[in-house]
């Protein structure tokens, strides 16, 4: 008869050594070295439900923003108060309120206020009467009538409509006061309906100007241009 299998030779495994567990051990989860690494457009979050700036999705601390974007995005502008606005887009305060009428108009109605004084006075203190007004000093000095010389004259017929004598005295002058009234009126216009009023003269203007005045000082100092001086 063959003699029974001992329990060493039923086994190929070798016996454990003194101080050696006899249970098997499997092996755990590796624990990853080196950086995390997140799916694309995900930086700064904690797994795919992470959002920036939160510690799960029940976490206290900065605002909240959807998965993919940072506190800002790169090109935004943040400004004012607080929040986030898009790309391209800076933050615009809200427009004023319209002043008031009365206070629109307060300048033009100001400044056509003291040229109708002025008016008034030279309408009734005649300058026709020596001694009310000072004599021009180009006049007086050179013996040169200057664009200006009559124009009080001029004034003071005009307020009291004597229109043939008021471009004799000086007819530059009376084209003067139509240009000052249409832009009187132009001025009160835009005010009352709340459009700014603004001139813009061009160089080439002023110029033009500078020589109208040059001629008429010219003309109205030959003898040809008589009808011209006052």
């Amino acid at each position: 008869m063959d003699p029974q299998p001992t329990a060493e030779a039923e086994t190929d495994a070798p016996l454990p050594r003194p101080g050696e567990s006899t249970h098997p051990t499997t092996p755990g989860p590796t624990t990853p070295t080196g950086p995390v690494e997140f799916p694309t457009g995900q930086a700064g979050q904690t797994g795919r439900a992470g959002q920036a700036g939160q510690t799960g999705r029940a976490g206290s601390g900065p605002a909240a923003f959807p998965a993919g974007q940072a506190s800002l995005q790169a090109g935004q502008v943040s400004s004012g108060p607080a929040g986030t606005f898009p790309s391209g887009q800076a933050f615009s305060a809200p427009p004023a309120p319209p002043r008031p009428l009365v206070r629109r108009l307060l300048a033009p109605v100001v400044t056509l206020a003291g040229v109708a004084a002025a008016f008034a006075y030279v309408g009734t203190v005649d300058p026709n009467e020596p001694g009310h007004y000072p004599v021009c000093p180009m006049l007086r000095f050179a013996g040169v009538l200057c664009p200006g010389c009559g124009g009080l004259r001029s004034a003071h017929a005009f307020v009291h409509g004597d229109l043939p004598a008021a471009l004799g005295a000086n007819a530059l002058a009376v084209v003067g006061y139509g240009v000052f009234a249409v832009v009187m009126v132009l001025w009160l216009v835009r005010t009352a309906r709340g459009v700014p009023m603004r001139l813009a003269i061009s160089p080439v203007w002023w110029w033009g100007i500078g020589a109208v005045l040059a001629l008429f000082t010219l003309v109205r100092n030959l003898p040809f241009g008589s009808a011209l001086a006052p």
